[in-house]
């Protein structure tokens, strides 16, 4: 192989843009616009690439603990907490491109990043230990079920819930049966269509074969932000395991304020190279003037709280201090930031966080990289997960996907309990 743009392909199967441009010694942007075709990829860097590809990733110098597939993937959030406990990423699904961007930036290629799960076929995915999924909340279109039970007919998973994404979670998880899943999604999930969605989804992965435990966990035990978000825990009915919910340590709330994530003006905010003066003015200590709200979108705010409040309703803006969690950030943030403003001083009109402290807020270290416009980013990590949250509950579900039903025995008693 002589062609630079193979070597490439290659290289991506195994880094991200971002470890071939260090690499390389080049912007990232111009390695994106050389596997986009936009720019040739220099022969000059032939060597350069060829060594690479001899230069062998952390990753690769062990075998991982266990495997998982990411579906519905957003930026990576849940895959981030179970490699954080030795599992390695087989597989990912993620449709948006923005999010797909930023995906990519963050972790290595070393399999494509696929897009639309409905036109994969399950048997094309790698066998798996755990399939993680944030998936959407869709209507189930329920009607003639109950016709289908006064006649006697089985309907089944693939009938109450065809024409929506968990579809394709069940006939995923019915190809591959993985040892167990981690589904993640709005707290009224249950709730959801007069509860009708709940039933479908629960009932489906019980027939599906497995062992479910269902928990509703706020965001707010490990970033200062409200967010609750139902996770569904499920484990192979054979591997006999009922998953504890106690063995999940959820630390004080309170305890995280947004001081731990708001730019820090005293000098002592990093640089990131990544960043650079993007978000925060290194040289001035502040955070750039376009978080700022402008005075006709803060007398906007100001009066559309007031509206409401003499109705005694209780819209309105969310202003935080220092010392203050915050509400539940949006994927609609970018529009007004409405939920979440920084509270900068008397006179002082308040400011949006700017993406680095929304990264912050969902528990991502400043290692991870923002390549998106502020809309995007602020759309990605009001979808996202709490990345913390993920972490404490692989940590929670590890011992039991490395058991084998033979030594179940080994699997400390607090984190496991016969079905």
């Amino acid at each position: 192989m002589s062609n630079p743009i193979d070597l490439l392909k290659e290289a991506r199967l195994r880094f991200s843009q971002r470890e071939i441009a260090d690499y390389v010694g080049k912007d990232i942007k111009t390695v994106r616009r050389w596997e986009k075709g936009e720019t040739p990829c220099p022969a000059i860097l032939e060597p350069a690439l060829r060594e690479m590809l001899r230069t062998p990733r952390l990753q690769e110098l062990a075998e991982p603990d266990f495997t998982f597939i990411d579906l519905f993937a957003g930026v990576g959030g849940i895959r981030m907490g179970f490699e954080a406990h030795g599992g390695r990423c087989v597989f990912t699904s993620e449709w948006d491109s923005y999010a797909q961007k930023t995906y990519a930036e963050n972790f290595p290629a070393e399999h494509p990043l696929n897009g639309d799960i409905t036109k994969i076929e399950a048997a094309d995915i790698p066998d798996h230990d755990v399939l993680l999924a944030g998936f959407p909340c869709q209507p189930f279109s329920i009607a003639g079920v109950s016709k289908k039970n006064a006649l006697g007919r089985a309907h089944g998973f693939a009938c109450d819930t065809q024409g929506t994404l968990f579809f394709d979670v069940c006939r995923i998880i019915e190809e591959k049966r993985p040892r167990a899943f981690l589904l993640e999604n709005v707290k009224n999930l249950m709730s959801h269509d007069k509860g009708r969605t709940w039933d479908v989804i629960k009932s489906s992965l019980i027939e599906l074969g497995y062992n479910i435990s269902p928990r509703v966990v706020d965001g707010a035990h490990f970033v200062p932000q409200h967010r609750e978000r139902i996770l569904i825990v499920g484990f192979r009915n054979e591997d006999g395991i009922r998953f504890d919910w106690d063995a999940v340590g959820l630390p004080q709330k309170g305890v995280h304020v947004m001081r731990d994530i708001l730019h820090r003006t005293d000098g002592t905010e990093p640089v990131l190279p990544w960043d650079g003066d993007r978000f925060f003015d290194h040289a001035g200590r502040r955070v750039q003037d376009k978080y700022t709200l402008t005075p006709k979108l803060w007398r906007y705010l100001q009066d559309y709280a007031d509206k409401h409040r003499a109705k005694g309703n209780g819209f309105g803006f969310g202003l935080v201090h220092p010392g203050s969690v915050a509400r539940t950030l949006s994927a609609r943030y970018y529009k007004d930031g409405s939920e979440i403003l920084v509270y900068q001083g008397e006179g002082i009109n308040p400011r949006r966080l700017t993406p680095r402290e929304c990264a912050r807020l969902m528990g991502f270290p400043d290692s991870f990289r923002i390549p998106v416009s502020d809309t995007r980013a602020y759309k990605q990590f009001g979808n996202s997960v709490v990345m913390p949250v993920m972490r404490e509950v692989a940590r929670a579900m590890v011992p039991h996907i490395l058991a084998r039903r033979e030594d179940r025995h080994d699997v400390p008693e607090a984190l496991a309990c016969a079905a």
